[in-house]
């Protein structure tokens, strides 16, 4: 089963944090959505990287990255009513969107996660 990782999954790798191990063992089989990319660029960008830095981080990764097409965003769209109570964000959305696509599991670091029913499984990393 492909894992899907979710922009704080990546961030723990990436910042050397807790679970950071966990996400490391499933890179091989990996996905990202373009959105989950642009949030864990953004946030390296905050922490003082350059553009270019930031996106070398992400290719060295080696994960497969998936675009956002009309049917994903259709279905991280039907997302939001099961999930708008838990806070979550479009590119959370568009990571769960992509795991119940690709028959994945979910990586977050994010634990209100954990509580979701939702058609594809979920594994919080910490």
């Amino acid at each position: 089963m492909r894992a899907v990782l979710d922009a704080s999954a990546i961030l723990a790798l990436l910042n050397g944090e807790a679970g950071g191990e966990v996400v490391q063992s499933h890179l091989s089989e990996a996905l990202v959505s373009v959105a989950n990319v642009v949030e864990v660029g953004s946030k390296l960008m905050d922490g003082g990287m350059t553009h270019e830095a930031a996106w070398e981080a992400m290719e060295l990764l080696d994960v497969d990255m998936i675009d956002i097409d009309v049917s994903l965003a259709s279905l991280a769209m039907a997302l939001r009513r099961d999930t708008r109570h838990k806070g979550l964000s479009l590119a959370d959305r568009l990571c769960l969107a992509t795991a119940i696509r690709a028959g994945g599991t979910a990586l977050t670091a994010d634990r209100a996660w954990a509580s979701l029913d939702l058609p594809c499984p979920i594994k919080v990393i910490r």
